[in-house]
């Protein structure tokens, strides 16, 4: 039975709508979610709620810490700090212990879940180099770890040559963002993956850029992210 991993949802409830719809469409149970469902957006309370109703395993980001505890909201970009204190003002406290208590990681049905890396996820790392990424194996021990923190899905053998996920190699893969993507493609992204087969499918969905758009402007958040929004960037 497949699985679905989803990331960096930020708030953007339309996008999350969209994403949980085409999961029920292809008769998915079981979702985990790599962190950082809030920040950035404007409605961080439905969109909580809808992950913890739906989702099997989540990890902890470093906006939902932000959004929780404040803690590391000083290294967030100037918009993300200004939609992190939004986003902390409409949440309640029961939400931000929801969020405080998620772990750093998860290891379930042999796969390692992360949001930024497995080596020191505490730290938030930027997987881009690609010596920092083959670092990364050396902390997990599953043929399979699931990221995303960038923004930009993609996949990693640890061996060269490797171009698409298969039994016999070791892999950490980037399933991209629910609600902000960041590779140009405005659309929603997440990974589907069958244990049983070992197959990994990159998985994109349209949903209504415009009504995320226009909470943005309705919660007096930054035009900035709105604007991302629009142009997958």
């Amino acid at each position: 039975m497949s699985i679905a991993i989803i990331s960096d949802i930020h708030s953007n409830l339309a996008a999350l709508e969209a994403v949980l719809a085409e999961i029920d469409r292809s008769g998915i149970q079981d979702i985990y979610c790599l962190g950082d469902v809030v920040g950035y957006g404007a409605d961080p309370v439905i969109c909580i709620d809808l992950v913890r109703e739906r989702c099997k395993k989540v990890v902890l980001g470093n906006h939902d810490l932000a959004v929780a505890t404040g803690e590391g909201l000083r290294f967030l970009p100037a918009d993300g700090q200004i939609a992190a204190e939004h986003n902390a003002d409409n949440t309640d406290d029961a939400q931000k212990r929801w969020l405080a208590e998620l772990p750093l990681t998860v290891v379930d049905m042999g796969m390692t879940f992360v949001h930024a890396s497995p080596g020191y996820p505490e730290r938030w790392l930027r997987v881009e180099s690609f010596f920092l990424a083959q670092d990364q194996f050396n902390h997990f021990q599953t043929d399979l770890c699931f990221v995303g923190h960038t923004h930009l899905p993609g996949v990693l053998c640890n061996q060269l040559g490797v171009l698409r996920v298969r039994k016999g190699h070791r892999f950490l893969v980037n399933v991209g963002s629910v609600g902000q993507p960041r590779d140009g493609d405005p659309r929603a992204s997440f990974g589907i993956f069958d244990p049983e087969t070992f197959e990994f499918e990159l998985r994109r969905v349209a949903y209504n850029v415009e009504r995320s758009v226009q909470r943005i402007r309705e919660e007096g958040l930054p035009s900035r992210l709105g604007k991302r929004l629009e142009n997958g960037h």
